[in-house]
């Protein structure tokens, strides 16, 4: 286990979450989310999510207010950005992290995974570490269709209580997606068992993130 407090014991834990769809963090990271305000009631979070048009402007607010319930929340930027089309609007979403940048020093960064199969994930990762150059970054993983899964190399084992709060958010949160054959209970809870497994986790439940870069 990694104390996040071992580099510095002084102030809330600040913590940056970047996603680029209504829903990317809460897949993610939120089994992780729900945890570390378990382990660091002080933390404050930031929410950055690039593409919430419509409806899941919607979903991404209650998102926020699920999964960080009465945590303390930090800046939250929703934007428009479309969906699929990021990479054509790189100067745009550039602007905005440089935004971040100027007001925000996290002491986690919560991202895409670097070899998503989505173009839009791909580019938010690159340009979290463009960055973030002096930040614990880690890279989260998005179940799809395309069959992009790797080999995570760090763990956040989860409790059953807290796998099944994060599902109930979900299936709860974001209706419209419910349409989508992957879209359910199984997925979701499956790949947590899996990264469980490989874990050791005692619950046999985690979510699993990619760390190309760790400084201790």
């Amino acid at each position: 286990m990694i104390n996040l407090r071992l580099g510095d014991n002084s102030g809330p834990l600040n913590i940056l979450c970047l996603g680029c769809h209504s829903d990317d963090i809460e897949i993610g990271c939120g089994g992780t989310i729900l945890h570390l305000q378990n382990q660091y009631p002080e933390s404050s979070f930031s929410w950055v999510v690039f593409s919430a048009c419509g409806v899941r402007q919607h979903e991404a607010q209650n998102g926020v207010a699920s999964f960080l319930g009465a945590a303390k929340t930090g800046t939250v930027i929703l934007r428009t950005f479309p969906d699929g089309f990021m990479p054509f609007v790189g100067a745009d979403i550039k602007r905005v992290f440089e935004e971040l940048k100027s007001t925000l020093s996290p002491n986690l960064v919560l991202t895409h995974n670097r070899k998503d199969a989505h173009q839009d994930h791909r580019l938010i990762a690159e340009m979290t570490w463009n960055t973030f150059r002096d930040h614990l970054i880690l890279e989260y993983e998005i179940p799809k269709y395309d069959g992009d899964l790797g080999q995570p190399s760090v763990y956040c084992p989860l409790s059953a209580e807290i796998c099944d709060l994060k599902i109930q958010h979900l299936m709860r949160v974001f209706n419209s997606q419910k349409g989508k054959c992957w879209f359910e209970e199984e997925t979701f809870r499956s790949l947590m068992r899996l990264r469980g497994m490989e874990c050791n986790s005692r619950s046999g439940y985690a979510e699993a993130f990619y760390c190309r870069k760790l400084t201790i």
